[in-house]
């Protein structure tokens, strides 16, 4: 129970940090691409990688405290930065073969499926 709300409470940070970052973004650079979306999957990506260096060679927090940070407050900034790193683990381990499977097919999978849900909506609606 204890490492639910350690995920809980840092959701509800890196939530609250997306959006603040998202408001703050579109103050300033608005239009047609989407900046806010990719300046926080930018950044939570860099962050989870230096966070899992750290954590690779330099500190050693808690169960609890790693759950927080990466789950919680990245999952929470965005889950990009989860696929980022899964991507750079399976390159690193010398997967090449699945880092490409697994970077077409999420993006492919991802976004015909929210094509397909936008669909489906309009049918029902």
């Amino acid at each position: 129970m204890n490492a639910v709300l350690m995920v809980a409470l840092g959701g509800a940070l890196g939530a609250s940090g997306r959006y603040l970052a998202g408001v703050v973004i579109g103050n300033f650079w608005g239009g047609a691409y989407p900046w806010a979306t990719f300046a926080v999957n930018s950044a939570g990506s860099v962050l989870l990688g230096l966070l899992a260096g750290f954590m690779a060679f330099a500190w050693t927090p808690s169960p609890e405290m790693r759950l927080f940070l990466t789950v919680g407050v990245l999952g929470g900034f965005t889950t990009f930065s989860a696929f980022s790193l899964e991507l750079v683990l399976l390159l690193e381990r010398g997967r090449a073969d699945l880092a490409a499977l697994y970077l077409v097919s999420t993006v492919v999978v991802s976004v015909g499926g929210l094509f397909a849900g936008l669909r489906l909506a309009r049918l029902v609606a």
